[in-house]
């Protein structure tokens, strides 16, 4: 048995009672043996004094196959990015992908993310690409009517060998996704949802993003989106819909009866002009809401604390609701076992630089205010996942990420000039 001990960290705990602590973690493997208390003995000693301990970050929507499109597509509405993004993938090849997923772990790891969800095809490259980071990766392969993908075969047959291949990897969930309503046809969502509760896994989509997606839908079925959804039984505690931005009331409170996971992400809706979810109005109606970054192309970077924040601000967002999107929520969506620090929890840890000019002065009575607020990226300076540190005085530990920048320069200026 192998052990860490985080020792005299400020531990925002993330635990029912919200507690901020000054202590010590202790893991043992994979697991936190224990808060609060010093081991007799461990492997390893993490001088914490100076630093805030809190639950790996959870990014809950995401595209890291893409994450070569950083600053590529103009700020434009969604069907335009959705057009231009198409042509790029219709050109992808796997080595762009690969290197487009390390160039986005690298990116979320070292800003603090743990966990990611992502949405897209070719998840088994993904998977193979992500495997050896550390990074906990859930995947989610991106089902479609055949007529609108550029994938080969047939999409949802493709989602089902994905699960059947990846179930039980080491740090890989497979599940089942779908691009989004409109182009998904009633037959095409039952059967990811058939596969979901086959496999015991989540459905994870696109839903009602804009103003034109629900009109159009409600002109072509008589209903909105998460209306429709609700009526053919398609809304369950299995749901994680991003975006989630045009909603009525009664939408609200169907998701919120269904136990569906909606995951807010404003930077993103904010550069497409989508609009600005109403999460405040979610979080009164007992919603799960859970936060994410959407892929590089829409948000230009998968740095969660930038989403944190400015999400916060643009709905008034008290920092704890915001704190717990990225943590206790995310985890429950994913029925992963961490989002806080807990014995016998997952030891997904972070430690951010509580002295450092970004986040000082930062005690138990501004701590979650400072990392919704007043932390970056730059803030993480060490990450443990799955009781491994992956992330030590800010610099990766995997091999996996040398060089990586520059092979994605190399490649990405191949593709802008293909572009149209």
């Amino acid at each position: 048995m192998s052990t860490i001990t985080i020792r005299d960290g400020l531990i925002v705990t993330q635990d029912a009672k919200r507690r901020i602590l000054r202590g010590s973690v202790v893991i043992e493997d994979s697991v936190i043996a224990s808060v609060g208390a010093k081991a007799d003995k461990s492997d390893v000693v993490i001088d914490a004094g100076d630093r805030v301990v809190l639950p790996g970050l959870i990014n809950m929507h995401t595209h890291v196959g893409m994450s070569m499109l950083r600053g590529m597509v103009p700020n434009d509405n969604l069907d335009v990015f959705l057009k231009k993004t198409s042509e790029f993938d219709s050109r992808n090849t796997k080595e762009m992908i690969e290197v487009s997923t390390l160039l986005g772990a690298e990116e979320m790891l070292m800003s603090g993310t743990t966990s990611f969800l992502d949405l897209y095809y070719s998840e088994d490259v993904i998977a193979d690409a992500v495997a050896g980071t550390g990074l906990r990766a859930y995947l989610s392969w991106v089902a479609l009517d055949e007529k609108f993908t550029t994938q080969k075969g047939v999409p949802i047959k493709n989602a089902e060998k994905f699960l059947k291949g990846y179930a039980g990897k080491p740090l890989v969930t497979p599940s089942v996704g779908l691009q989004g309503v409109y182009v998904c046809s009633k037959d095409t969502v039952s059967q990811a949802f058939d596969l979901a509760k086959k496999y015991d896994t989540i459905v994870h989509m696109h839903l009602s993003e804009t103003m034109r997606e629900v009109h159009d839908h409600a002109g072509k079925y008589g209903e909105r989106p998460v209306a429709w959804m609700g009526k053919n039984g398609f809304l369950s505690d299995r749901l994680v819909a991003a975006h989630c931005v045009w909603l009525e009331d009664a939408e609200m409170i169907a998701l919120a009866k269904a136990g569906a996971t909606p995951v807010y992400n404003p930077i993103s809706n904010a550069r497409l002009g989508s609009g600005v979810a109403d999460v405040k109005k979610m979080l009164k109606r007992r919603i799960h809401v859970a936060i994410g970054t959407d892929s590089t192309a829409s948000n230009d970077n998968l740095d969660l604390l930038q989403d944190m924040k400015f999400g916060a601000l643009i709905n008034n967002l008290a920092p704890q609701d915001v704190l717990d999107m990225a943590t206790v929520n995310a985890a429950k969506a994913l029925r992963l076992d961490a989002g806080s620090i807990e014995s016998g929890k997952k030891a997904d840890i972070i430690l951010l630089d509580r002295a450092g000019a970004f986040m000082s002065p930062t005690g138990t009575r501004n701590a979650v205010s400072n990392i919704v607020y007043a932390a970056e990226g730059r803030s993480v300076s060490i990450s443990i996942i799955d009781g491994k540190v992956v992330l030590d005085g800010g610099v990766l530990l995997s091999k996996k990420f040398d060089g990586i920048s520059e092979k994605a320069g190399r490649l990405a200026e191949n593709l802008w000039a293909s572009a149209k």
